[in-house]
């Protein structure tokens, strides 16, 4: 069983699909730099790393092989903490590459955007072979939802069979482009949306901009979980650039609820002494 069955209180995201270097020095574009990002922010409370690899350019990626690479270092270097794959598009994939990458990979977890994976709102058979399938080879999908409308249209496939219960969702606040900064009053849409779900899902969030922190806490509050890092935000809540993912990591958690914090160091269970 995937460790990654229940969303962990709090998941780095420690660079994304399109900042640089030149957006911060910190941030991570290899793997040994992404390993390294995650065992630190591990050592602050984050229990599970989201994680984008990219090419020799520095370009998003969707390769196999980077992701075996970074799983079986991460499996090496920080053997407690899971790893859940993107197949965030980035305007390069297709629907049918972002599938074989998880067939190929074969994770503990992947995120899968609705919008991209099924954009049209005809049936498509692939797609919903694809969600079942994932679930009957125990990979934990995290379904992506930029607005509540995504929610709404996920309730009506979920109702009609054609994505497998149960869910696990990321509310994404704000916008990277065009930018959109994010503010805790937009998760009340989709708070509104996923009451219409026959069953509670597992839930965290995600925020853009510099209220990132303030976003975090309001979905922690509401009962759901946090996915914080680089990717969204670059910056302290005092306006200044954070040092590292680390540092966004820790802040969250000193800022948390005593119950809450002591919750976050309960991350993710072990893993099994077999090598992957």
């Amino acid at each position: 069983m995937t460790r990654l069955t229940s969303l962990p209180q709090i998941m780095l995201a420690p660079n994304g699909a399109r900042k640089t270097k030149a957006d911060h020095p910190a941030l991570p574009m290899t793997i040994a730099e992404t390993v390294a990002a995650a065992r630190a922010a591990h050592a602050e409370g984050a229990g599970a790393l989201h994680a984008h690899v990219r090419d020799a350019a520095g370009g998003h990626s969707l390769d196999p092989g980077l992701y075996r690479e970074l799983i079986a270092e991460m499996a090496r270097v920080v053997p407690d903490m899971p790893v859940q794959i993107t197949t965030e598009a980035a305007g390069r994939y297709s629907p049918a590459d972002q599938r074989a990458v998880v067939r190929e990979v074969l994770p503990e977890g992947v995120s899968v955007a609705l919008s991209e994976m099924w954009p049209a709102n005809a049936p498509d058979d692939e797609a919903s072979r694809f969600y079942h399938w994932a679930a009957e080879a125990g990979i934990a999908v995290q379904h992506i939802l930029y607005s509540p409308a995504d929610l709404s249209r996920l309730v009506r496939l979920v109702s009609g069979g054609h994505i497998p219960a149960p869910l696990q969702l990321l509310y994404v606040l704000g916008r990277y482009l065009p930018p959109q900064p994010a503010t805790p009053e937009a998760l009340t849409g989709f708070l509104t949306a996923a009451s219409a779900l026959p069953e509670r899902p597992d839930w965290a969030a995600c925020a853009f901009g510099p209220q990132e922190t303030d976003c975090l806490l309001a979905a922690i509050k509401a009962g759901g979980k946090a996915r914080i890092g680089f990717e969204n935000n670059l910056t302290s809540p005092d306006g200044t650039p954070a040092p590292d993912n680390a540092a966004r990591v820790a802040d969250l958690i000193r800022r948390l609820p005593v119950s809450s914090r002591l919750s976050s160091r309960n991350r993710i269970p072990p893993r099994a002494s077999s090598p992957l």
